[in-house]
């Protein structure tokens, strides 16, 4: 009889990098379906195929060699990844709060491992040192609230780095002690050789990488170099005794000003860490975990909440003393708690050096018991951190609104037209003629990406041709227009590029007419392209032309004019409304009509507007009976996670599909905070899913109650 359970646990090295790379690959996919951070994915996964687990896979050599790597890099890329010039900018302020967010959970972290969990000096000691520390996991938040240079964002990346650093500083120590003695001639002598090391690589890193990176251009050089220096760093705190993720994160902090955020430098860095010694690192952790300790009492769940009850606490009154002393509202102080209390990869990174250290024969300073509470722990803070963040910089924008100078200052409108299908082609190039300003003079950019495949060429030419006819199009009316095509292994990636080459401020792109409800209503691409740029994209489908339009009809969520483009968009309608010279009306609260009307009066004062109440975005399918054949109904969308957004939303595709089919519409998602194309850190990769696994149960459920 067949037995498939001698072909496990894996021990072919080619078989366990497959099957370590199909978890790398789809572990973001299912967490992210799932709303558990990435690197728990990691672990997990680690967890389910280890020894602990199904046993698939045996931790061979591989995981020692690439976890080694992995956990250097991710000390060295929140080294790179710190914002030095935000810091310099508060040193006081700064400087005092990292002491704060460090001592205070250090203490009361340390005396809970003592009198609590009963365990050892050493023990508590480290286990101070992984609660004092943090991982900015929710600073993507700040940045897509456009907060990054905010106080309390300054004052919080400031902190995080001199409490990581400290952290580091005591961890250094103990493993230190644990190599050469207690005495005070130790102390001396290892303040010393730490001293000399600190010193030393202050003064050669700079001048080596200096001359380096003006002598030699080349990408692989580079890489390797800023690699060299890495683990040369790392190397040397290993043989002076220090620990090498020191050396790893220190390394980090001095090549920080040489590599830009967003340079092909950086890129090239994150990129090979992210796909390959990070997640390599992760999942060997998770191969290290007992998850059958979880069921053999309570003792763990003791574990765990002590530990996130006592870290978590000492990182709230942290953040809300320095709240009080330095006068700042209870907004920011909620963001300052948010954006500290997190624990990742630095806390895995420390509880690794605890494994290794041996207090006794068979004996380590750190067990089972904690790793797996810390990796639980991390679940946990990940969570609070995510919530409390964004709820508080959700209330610090609404506390401001952007002003329509601030806009119309950057003078920036460059359309993008993606085009593909002759049929939408002229409305598409009709309509974005209709939305730009005359006086600016601003050239309209025609796209078009065809696939890398054997039909490139065809449709290539397939593509000029489509490109020519648009450009005669604009040239009868003296319309300047440039184009591209392009040829990209996918469509949206392809999109994204051009879009910033050209530099342009906002996509136009077409919807298809499809007649059913199907799970692609945004077609192949669409939504990897809103969710993957922060700028404005007008998404539309054309059904007659747009010279035959009557009345403008458009839904406006709350909380609209909190977003960064609601004047942007505003003026785009206007200006529509203006050139087909119907009537527009705006659905929207009060708060947010009041502003449109100001503006439309300010500026657009020819344009005969209406105003109607609509108090909840639920009353959507309501307007379909206002909305005729003649109308052209668009719809101001939001990205998730944004000020305006609601879940209502989720509901687009059923709800135009259901109630506005065969009508001519244009859907918007206006300018956003940061720019997601850039995003891209150890902590958040740049895959989100759109619809997590609870929405699909939800809707499921919902469902099959409605048809009993």
């Amino acid at each position: 009889m067949f037995n498939i359970a001698q072909y496990f646990p894996i021990t072919d090295p080619t078989l366990i990098f497959f099957v370590v790379l199909m978890l790398i690959l789809l572990s973001p996919i299912i967490m992210g379906r799932l709303r558990i951070p990435h690197i728990i994915g990691m672990v997990l996964a680690g967890v389910l195929v280890g020894e602990y687990g199904l046993d698939i896979l045996k931790r061979d050599a591989s995981f020692e060699l690439f976890g080694k790597v992995g956990l250097y890099y991710i000390m060295f890329l929140a080294g790179l990844e710190m914002d030095l010039e935000g810091f310099n900018k508060n040193k006081g302020h700064v400087a005092i709060f990292g002491l704060m967010t460090f001592v205070t959970p250090f203490i009361l972290t340390f005396c809970m491992g003592v009198y609590l969990l009963h365990y050892s000096t050493m023990s508590s000691l480290l286990l101070g040192c992984i609660m004092s520390s943090s991982t900015l996991i929710a600073y993507p938040i700040v940045g897509r609230y456009g907060l990054s240079q905010h106080t309390a964002s300054t004052l919080s990346v400031g902190g995080t780095m001199i409490a990581l650093f400290l952290s580091l500083v005591i961890m250094a120590m103990i493993v230190n002690s644990f190599q050469g003695g207690s005495g005070g001639a130790f102390w001396v002598w290892f303040l010393l050789k730490l001293a000399l090391y600190i010193g030393g690589l202050i003064w050669l890193i700079p001048r080596i990488t200096r001359w380096f990176l003006r002598r030699y251009a080349d990408a692989v050089m580079q890489f390797i170099f800023v690699l060299g220096v890495l683990f040369f760093s790392a190397a040397l705190s290993d043989i002076i005794g220090l620990e090498g993720i020191f050396g790893a994160f220190f390394s980090g902090l001095i090549l920080n000003r040489f590599i830009p955020r967003l340079s092909p430098l950086m890129s090239h860095i994150e990129f090979t860490g992210n796909a390959l010694f990070i997640p390599y690192f992760l999942i060997g952790v998770g191969m290290l975990i007992n998850v059958r300790l979880l069921f053999e009492g309570g003792h763990i769940i003791w574990v765990v909440l002590c530990i996130v009850f006592f870290g978590t606490f000492g990182k709230a009154v942290a953040a809300y003393l320095a709240g009080f002393l330095f006068k700042l509202p209870r907004n920011m102080a909620n963001m300052m708690f948010g954006l500290t209390s997190a624990h990742a990869a630095g806390a895995i990174a420390i509880v690794m050096v605890g494994m290794k250290l041996e207090t006794s024969p068979g004996h380590y300073l750190f067990n089972d018991e904690v790793l797996n509470g810390i990796v639980i722990m991390i679940l946990f803070t990940c969570v609070i951190s995510t919530i409390v963040t964004e709820r508080a910089a959700q209330q610090i924008r609404l506390t401001k609104k952007e002003e329509p100078e601030m806009v119309r200052a950057n003078g920036d409108e460059r359309i993008l037209i993606p085009v593909k299908y002759p049929e939408y082609a002229d409305n598409l190039l009709s309509l974005a003629m209709m939305m730009r300003n005359a006086k600016l003079k601003s050239e309209i950019v025609g796209l078009n990406v065809v696939y890398d495949d054997v039909n490139a060429v065809a449709n290539q030419e397939e593509g000029k041709r489509l490109l020519e006819h648009l450009q005669k199009q604009a040239s009868s009316v003296n319309v300047p227009m440039v184009t591209q095509v392009r040829i990209a292994a996918n469509i949206a990636n392809g999109i994204k590029h051009a879009f910033k080459e050209f530099q342009a401020s906002e996509i136009v792109m077409g919807l298809h007419a499809r007649q059913v409800i199907t799970k692609g209503f945004w077609g192949q691409f669409t939504q990897s392209l809103y969710n993957g740029l922060s700028r404005q994209i007008s998404i539309a489908r054309i059904v007659q032309p747009l010279n035959t339009i009557r009345r403008i009809q458009v839904a406006v969520p709350s909380r609209a004019e909190f977003e960064p483009g609601f004047y942007r968009w505003l003026e785009r309608i206007s200006r529509l409304a203006s050139n087909t010279d119907c009537r527009i009306v705006f659905h929207g609260r009060q708060e947010t009509i009041d502003l449109i009307r100001s503006y439309i009066r300010n500026r657009h004062a020819n344009v005969r507007a209406e105003y109607a109440e609509m108090e909840h975005w639920n009353e959507l399918p309501r307007l379909a009976k206002e909305v005729k054949e003649d109308h052209l109904f668009v719809i101001i969308a939001a990205r998730k996670g944004t000020i305006s957004y609601k879940n209502a939303m989720e509901r687009i595709p059923d709800e135009v599909n259901k109630f506005f089919k065969g009508k001519t519409l244009m859907i918007i998602f206006p300018d956003q905070y940061g720019n997601h194309m850039d995003d891209m850190t150890f902590a958040q990769p740049q895959h989100t899913e759109e619809r997590s696994a609870y929405d699909v149960f939800r809707d499921w459920t919902y469902r099959k109650i409605n048809k009993i």
